[in-house]
């Protein structure tokens, strides 16, 4: 029987073997095996859904990469973006004409040191760097609005570049569905307003109406607002080019996609899927699943994923627990404030429209997955800053199964369970 990590730690799991219908481990994929370098130039040489990049630009071109920020930094970008560089010299595109372009969203500016690991000393020296700011509205250019109301400002220094090549990471985020590709313009090189207002499409129309579940993990189609507004928010920079890389559990890069900025990225998301989208028979009235550790559970905030992934396996109003340390506390003054601030579910979502966060969103998610399902937290955090919620709090796994007992009828004896040791990367797809 499958133990549970918490912090350095781990729990056993006293539960009946017979009683787990799943238990949920990334998938073995044969995926090549290449260096870094090989990956990046296989990638460039194979394009999907485009020409090769010296197509793309020209001689005379200023062409503006956009990278991903320090929060961001398991994507390795100091060991790929030299190769990038390299090839627009060879199609004629000097240091000089080159802008990198951090992008931050609503992240706070960077230092020095963060620059130069982000893309190495030499390009460092070689080659313009900028931070985004979001609130920078001198440096923001308006480009339109899209069908849903989202108006576009997006960078002055990028627009004003003749082309725009699109870097990052591929993984399955919890409302866009995937990370990588579209989501390097909106947050990334976006004003606030734009940013908030497309963040808002997590939520329903009108107040009361809580979160879209159509923006999820995994749900890059129309049906998902979220990932439909990015996609109309990001065709207004017409981006030139995608390189996209994809990681394992180590974060070491296994894999890399170039080309059109929706092709490639959606083949790139197809490969994430194939690695941590995990089948599983049906959902089940009880899940347990642990964030995996330290460091992943170093915090509430990146609990998210964890409960964004417990929820694709959990039946209607079944039981949830979820075990994370959070020795570094809620790690989001935002979603703090959602989670101890408010007494009822409207009063939150009132707050989190008027002013949209991420780690807002997160906290009401937690709130918000209290209302509807048994939610029981093992945790260190206190239990009384979830007071005002319906979440449940335990100090040890046997303590949480005793809470879920009491939420179905007085004990677990043949409820059907589903266990989640990597809670925070694989995904859930049941079949059923």
């Amino acid at each position: 029987m499958e133990s549970m990590k918490y912090s350095d730690t781990a729990f056993p799991v006293s539960l009946d073997p017979a009683q787990v219908v799943a238990e949920v481990h990334a998938n073995t994929v044969n995926l090549p095996k290449r260096t870094v370098r090989e990956h990046i130039e296989y990638a460039l040489d194979h394009p999907i859904g485009a020409g090769p990049l010296s197509e793309a630009v020209h001689p005379g071109d200023k062409v503006c990469i956009v990278i991903s920020d320090t929060t961001r930094r398991w994507q390795q970008p100091s060991t790929y973006l030299p190769i990038l560089v390299e090839r627009l010299n060879q199609a004629g595109i000097p240091d000089k004409d080159i802008l990198i372009l951090c992008a931050t969203g609503t992240h706070r500016q960077q230092t020095e040191e963060e620059h130069i690991s982000l893309v190495g000393e030499d390009l460092y020296r070689r080659i313009q760097f900028r931070d985004h700011n979001c609130d920078d509205k001198e440096h923001l250019t308006y480009m339109g609005t899209t069908s849903r109301g989202t108006p576009v400002w997006l960078n002055s220094y990028a627009m004003a570049c003749d082309k725009i090549i699109l870097t990052g990471g591929v993984v399955y985020h919890f409302l866009a569905g995937f990370g990588g590709g579209r989501k390097s313009i909106v947050p990334g090189i976006a004003g606030r307003e734009t940013i908030n207002t497309n963040h808002n499409n997590a939520l329903n129309k009108g107040l009361g109406s809580g979160s879209n579940p159509k923006a999820c993990n995994g749900n890059m189609t129309d049906s998902n607002p979220f990932h439909s507004d990015l996609m109309e928010c990001a065709a207004f920079a017409k981006p030139a080019y995608l390189l996209n890389v994809i990681v394992d559990d180590n974060y070491q890069i296994v894999g890399a996609f170039a080309g059109d900025w929706r092709e490639a990225h959606a083949a790139a998301a197809k490969v994430v899927e194939q690695l941590d989208g995990v089948p599983i028979p049906r959902r089940t009235p009880l899940v347990i699943a642990s964030a995996g550790g330290y460091p992943k559970d170093i915090n509430l905030y990146q609990t998210s994923k964890t409960l964004s992934n417990a929820l694709a396996a959990v039946a209607p109003g079944g039981t949830m627990i979820l075990l994370s340390q959070c020795r570094e506390g809620f790690g989001d003054p935002d979603c703090e404030a959602q989670i101890c601030d408010f007494d009822t579910m409207e009063d939150r979502e009132k707050s989190l429209r008027a002013h949209f966060s991420i780690g807002g969103f997160v906290g009401f998610l937690f709130a918000e997955s209290s209302e509807t399902y048994h939610l029981i937290v093992v945790t260190d955090l206190p239990r009384e800053r979830f007071a005002r919620t319906k979440i449940q709090v335990a100090r040890t796994l046997d303590e949480a199964l005793a809470l879920a007992a009491a939420c179905n009828g007085g004990s677990l004896k043949g409820v059907e369970t589903t266990l989640m040791p990597h809670g925070g990367s694989t995904f859930p797809l049941p079949q059923a």
